[in-house]
């Protein structure tokens, strides 16, 4: 085979698994939402993407895998958003502010992705995503700036409400809508990170 007819052919089969990738994600996306993920087997992405069960194992080891290569962008979004987008979610409010709004902000994730997370994020494995590990190092830096005791020890405290077993069950075991839940969540951030007290004479 020439160098030529190697190119084409790398690039037939790069465009191929891309097909593949897009089919399998478009088919698991509506299963999940569907049928809910934990109820959703490699075999039924497999078949509803019409893929065979190698393929799909290849590229993506196991439900989980796939329910966070969907999540995956959803979830970078809001990361710029912390980094570099307006405050209180951005940089420049005071940290009770930026807690209260990052929590307002997952819990919209949290509500329009809940069939990926509820995928990909729950028990021991959430521990174990790049995203976690993002909010940790965000959420502890508030704790720092704030002068919270023990950041180490709190940051997975203020963390915890926000697992996806736990906001489904908010949603559907006590049948709390978003709003009261961020509402919520907003208010715990300002009693666990209350402002400065006012100096003397300022009050």
């Amino acid at each position: 085979m020439d160098g030529a007819s190697a190119y084409t052919l790398r690039a037939m089969e790069r465009a191929d698994a891309a097909r593949n990738r897009a089919r399998i994600l478009a088919a698991a996306g509506e299963l999940f939402a569907a049928k809910g993920a934990p109820n959703v087997t490699m075999e039924d992405i497999a078949r509803a993407a019409g893929v065979g069960r190698g393929t799909l194992y290849r590229r993506y080891p196991d439900r989980a895998a796939i329910a966070t290569a969907m999540l995956d962008e959803h979830e970078k979004a809001l990361q710029r958003e912390l980094i570099e987008g307006d405050a209180p979610l951005g940089p420049g409010a005071p940290p009770a502010e930026r807690l209260a709004a990052f929590y307002s902000a997952m819990v919209g994730l949290l509500e329009s992705h809940s069939h990926l997370v509820l995928g990909a994020e729950t028990g021991r494995s959430r521990f174990g995503t790049g995203a976690y590990g993002f909010w940790r190092v965000h959420v502890r830096s508030l704790l720092v700036a704030a002068g919270a005791p023990d950041p180490d020890a709190l940051v997975e405290v203020v963390l915890a409400p926000l697992a996806p077993e736990v906001y489904a069950h908010q949603r559907t075991g006590r049948n709390l809508s978003p709003e009261r839940i961020a509402a919520a969540l907003g208010e715990l951030a300002l009693r666990l990170l209350p402002g400065p007290s006012p100096a003397p004479g300022d009050a």
